[in-house]
């Protein structure tokens, strides 16, 4: 696949060396807090890019590291998940079958915060899911008072569909969505 690209950003499949990057952003307790993990340890860490690898070799979808174009530093991931509405599972930590929602997220380092980096590769990420893949419905599962991915949320269009998710969650999670009446036209 090839990567997408913003003025300032490249959206490309993960690496395994991005460890170094993925350990600093994933071992920040201020990145982990609103996404119902603690934060993860180097070997953690490495476990969670072949996760986001199997995920793209399964489904054709999954996470894009976002790279800055200008240092070529990886400031975090933005991209897709898949989840089993019934149980509220996702593909990144089950092996799902049947129809699935696709999520979009977005998780980047706290030292990349409100540059808007995390919105910029947001809608990169969301019209090629609504173009080259053909998607029509896009979600977002966001902790109850993430203001900022809320804020992203509906930068991209999306706006809220259903408060506190039933689930496995070790908080209140609401689902911000957006659908599309068709998708979006491929540029030639």
């Amino acid at each position: 696949m090839r990567p997408l690209e913003t003025e300032r950003l490249l959206l490309r499949l993960p690496k395994r060396h991005d460890l170094d990057a993925y350990a600093a952003i994933l071992g920040d307790p201020l990145v982990v807090r609103s996404l119902g993990f603690g934060p993860r340890t180097r070997e953690e860490t490495a476990e969670a890019i072949e996760r986001m690898l199997r995920h793209w070799e399964r489904y054709d979808i999954g996470l894009f590291s976002v790279v800055r174009k200008s240092d070529e530093r990886l400031l975090g991931r933005v991209g897709f998940l898949l989840w089993d509405t019934e149980r509220w599972l996702n593909a990144l930590h089950h092996d799902l079958e049947g129809l699935l929602e696709t999520e979009i997220g977005w998780t980047l380092g706290s030292e990349f915060w409100n540059r808007g980096y995390a919105t910029e590769a947001a809608l990169a990420a969301r019209d090629w899911a609504l173009s080259e893949r053909g998607l029509t419905r896009l979600a977002s599962l966001i902790a109850s008072g993430n203001t900022p991915s809320i804020r992203v949320a509906e930068k991209i269009g999306e706006t809220l569909e259903r408060e506190d998710l039933p689930g496995p969650f070790d908080r209140r999670v609401d689902l911000y969505s957006l659908q599309a009446k068709a998708p979006l036209a491929v540029p030639i």
